[in-house]
């Protein structure tokens, strides 16, 4: 069976989180051929891959959203129940099935379509709906600059699968649903995060988007998110607070279900503690070097660990090259605050040579999926302060029923001084730290397992595959 698996803004062009989820399953799957459809910024090469793919990789589409098709000079013509699909498309009034037919098969170029008078139409009576006092031009253009990647997207020839798999809505989604559409063959959807709410929360900061525009932003995808979900087999999270998300989105509930991520335990667990200098707290982090990481209040909680006394050691492994200005504003901010004796940027490194040395772990992100890295650091006994964002808290403390108790601490995001606090609480009481890390190695060890959640996916593959009679082999 050959399997398609559509990302946006990751593997194999970006490593960590959902790409390690991508490598990892293709890794795991030796049965199955993949073919990567990576949806990118800007083009991208083999040069620019993060990882070695496995031989089962037998195929990456790099799809840029700045990509042009070739302009055709055919002229657009509708029926009148095509042009009512696309204009309530458009118009965020529904999602059928119908207006993708439309998208990819019968507009030709975008530039004859944004010329037409059924998009001037639609223009217009947005602009009247939504009460617009700004320039009817820029307007225009917005629609322009919101519209275009997909219609150049949805016209691109997709190579040919068994199964589509998409790691997000958006983009990624409304692609697999076409593919569906067009190849006649099961769509299977996993949110890490919540894609739209993702999108929201960056557009309602974005200072590049005038406010009088945000709304429609935020509607966009919101109903990219609507189109996925009705046209996927499956809707798949990593977790209980998220599904219930998706069911407030408009995801139905027998579509729904969950499936943890898993680690390699076996190997993590056989992690052995190196012994320390018991007057240091040595503390780590296993994170991207991202602005979505929030490493600055990693930071500014070591700054109060220092004016507090508390000796520590915190060393933060990630990548330092995907965005290399916050990096330096990172490396910029503990020299300011003279921590460069005991705050480390050590970069991309192998965490299992690192994980023996520490006493606690960190992460600080402001958004999160279900993270890799607290897993990982689950599996080698190590407890954690997470903030309280994604599936966090349920690692730390369990899900319903868990006999395990708590491994670490879950505080609100952007709060060094609950981190702080924290940090000191494990320098001062080692016997229950210890005993923190024991709770969460059971946990990853009953729950998150790696062959758990491969099983599963092989399972829903070769369903959803025998289902659409596409389950060659």
């Amino acid at each position: 069976m050959k399997i398609g698996i559509v990302v946006e803004g990751s593997y194999p062009y970006v490593s960590g989180g959902v790409a390690s989820w991508v490598h990892m399953i293709a890794n795991r799957m030796p049965q199955f051929e993949f073919q990567i459809i990576a949806i990118t910024p800007a083009q991208l090469t083999e040069k620019d891959y993060r990882y070695e793919l496995p031989s089962n990789i037998t195929g990456v589409t790099n799809l840029p959203l700045n990509m042009k098709q070739p302009n055709s000079k055919r002229k657009i013509q509708l029926t009148p129940s095509e042009e009512e699909a696309i204009t309530d498309w458009m118009m965020f009034r529904k999602v059928t099935p119908e207006a993708l037919h439309v998208f990819t098969t019968k507009l030709g170029g975008t530039n004859s379509f944004f010329s037409s008078k059924l998009f001037w139409n639609m223009v217009q009576e947005s602009y009247q709906k939504e009460s617009q006092t700004g320039s009817f031009i820029d307007y225009f253009w917005m629609w322009r600059g919101m519209y275009t990647p997909i219609l150049e997207l949805l016209q691109f020839k997709f190579p040919e699968v068994d199964l589509i798999h998409s790691a997000s809505t958006g983009y990624a989604g409304l692609i697999s649903a076409a593919i569906k559409q067009q190849q006649n063959i099961p769509f299977l959807l996993t949110e890490h995060g919540i894609y739209s709410r993702e999108r929201e929360e960056e557009i309602l900061q974005a200072s590049w988007i005038p406010d009088y525009y945000k709304k429609r932003w935020i509607s966009f995808f919101h109903h990219l998110s609507k189109q996925a979900y009705e046209e996927a087999d499956d809707v798949i999270t990593l977790f209980d607070k998220n599904s219930d998300l998706q069911n407030e989105l408009g995801a139905a509930q027998d579509k729904r279900s969950v499936i943890p991520n898993g680690i390699h335990y076996d190997r993590l667990s056989g992690v052995t503690k190196l012994e320390g200098d018991n007057k240091l707290l040595r503390i780590g982090a296993i994170v991207r070097v991202v602005p979505i990481k929030d490493i600055k209040t990693m930071i500014h909680a070591a700054k109060l660990l220092q004016e507090t006394g508390t000796p520590f050691e915190l060393t933060i492994m990630g990548p330092l090259d995907e965005e290399e200005d916050y990096a330096a504003e990172c490396q910029q901010l503990i020299d300011q605050h003279e921590l460069n004796q005991s705050v480390f940027l050590v970069g991309k490194v192998n965490i299992i040579d690192y994980l023996p040395n520490f006493d606690l772990c960190l992460l600080t992100s402001i958004s999160e999926g279900q993270p890799l890295a607290v897993l990982e650091g689950m599996a080698a006994g190590i407890p954690w302060i997470v903030t309280d964002v994604g599936s966090c808290s349920e690692l730390i403390y369990g899900r319903e029923n868990d006999p395990y108790g708590p491994a670490g601490f879950v505080v609100p995001p952007v709060n060094p001084k609950k981190i702080a606090e924290y940090c000191t609480w494990f320098y001062h009481h080692p016997i229950e730290a210890e005993k923190f890390g024991r709770n969460g190695q059971r946990r990853a060890k009953t729950f998150y397992q790696v062959n758990q959640f491969i099983d599963q996916y092989v399972d829903l593959y070769e369903r959803r595959g025998a289902e659409y009679g596409r389950n060659r082999i």
